[in-house]
């Protein structure tokens, strides 16, 4: 069983605490992965929020791929980071030759560009990379996108940590909401694009358990965007969703649930919204999950999020102090990070709940 955790904070921190919170569950993870998405960045990034990050890993010639197509279509480099190596010997864990994050400015032909225009050249620009990469298996591309920054690594999350000094803290590389899950996608093929978080758009999801009506979801999604593809995991088919009917149909992030996990019919014809639901149910019913689970994610406004599925049968648990809150799968992972928080306001998600962290860490419950 997967161990997933997502940290918002009023103040940034370093990715050092997702290894410190994971690493109370360690029993819950292989040694097969650690990865993080890393969103609302300060240290170096933190004044080109508006610009979009490269974040990728690969050989040199798949890193030279990816930056002659930014140079064709007229990005330029403003700011690049690179990670402090720490190649010990006896570390278990598969690195690739090189990992790029870098910030880049939009091409002089979107200087007056829409927001909607400018997320069109993006999402074009990272498939293109990442059909370029896929040609001869020379990379893999994670995100492109402005004020986030990705990191997915095959091997033991305490030797990756080593690897790239991420339990050093520093001021160089921090966020405000950081999702982290240790234990590579061991259901199928072990490979970078099937580690959790998955993220496309702004949109970030991880999940702990199965979707046993993945096959459904898959030839469906398919065919709704263009950017729904690889389905390296049948956890991605969560994200796709999220992305669909937040982004696409513009609906309220408190539908998901009625999506995902849709009352029984003898339930909604009790309730006062049940055209609503009824018609969601029935159009939407290809969307569907199924299996034990527990999702959290991250809106493009860094709102945090999290569902379980219709019996809860995956655990997760929300403490919070002042300053931050974390959502996990044990409480240890919690009691780690906010050893002095107040018990009492801890919360352990119902099967019908959608709990949403907003800006202020407000958290709002609502009930399916």
């Amino acid at each position: 069983m997967c161990r997933i955790g997502a940290i918002k904070s009023k103040k940034y921190l370093h990715p050092s605490i997702a290894l410190k919170l994971m690493r109370s569950q360690q029993k819950g993870h292989d040694d097969s992965g650690f990865a993080f998405v890393m969103q609302d960045l300060g240290g170096i990034f933190e004044h080109h929020k508006d610009l979009p990050i490269l974040s990728m890993a690969g050989t040199v010639e798949g890193a030279r791929k990816a930056e002659d197509i930014l140079m064709d279509l007229g990005f330029k480099r403003v700011l690049q980071w690179t990670p402090h190596i720490t190649n010990k010997k006896g570390l278990k864990i598969d690195p690739l030759p090189n990992y790029v994050f870098e910030a880049v400015q939009y091409p002089k032909s979107h200087k007056y560009a829409t927001q909607e225009e400018k997320e069109e050249l993006l999402l074009d620009t990272a498939l293109k990379i990442r059909k370029a990469l896929e040609e001869d298996n020379s990379g893999y591309i994670y995100a492109f996108w402005p004020d986030t920054l990705v990191l997915k690594e095959i091997g033991s999350p305490k030797d990756i940590g080593t690897y790239f000094n991420l339990r050093e803290e520093n001021t160089e590389l921090c966020s405000k909401v950081i999702t982290a899950q240790c234990r590579q996608n061991t259901n199928y093929d072990i490979v970078r694009y099937a580690a959790h978080p998955f993220f496309l758009e702004g949109y970030t999801v991880l999940a702990n358990g199965e979707n046993t009506f993945y096959e459904k979801n898959k030839y469906y999604q398919m065919k709704l965007n263009r950017a729904y593809m690889g389905f390296e995991s049948d956890s991605q088919c969560f994200l796709y969703t999220l992305h669909y009917l937040h982004k696409i149909l513009k609906w309220p992030i408190q539908y998901y649930k009625h999506v995902i996990t849709p009352l029984p019919i003898d339930k909604i014809e009790k309730r006062a919204d049940k055209d609503v639901l009824l018609r969601i149910k029935a159009s939407l019913s290809h969307l569907e999950i199924n299996g034990p689970n527990t999702i959290l994610g991250v809106t493009p406004d860094y709102d945090l999020i999290c569902v379980c599925d219709s019996k809860k049968l995956r655990p997760v648990v929300i403490g919070q102090n002042e300053d931050m809150v974390v959502m996990t799968s044990e409480v240890t992972g919690i009691n780690e990070l906010l050893p002095d928080r107040d018990l009492s306001k801890d919360i352990y998600p119902a099967e019908n709940e959608t709990i949403i962290v907003k800006n202020d860490l407000t958290v709002e419950r609502w009930q399916q």
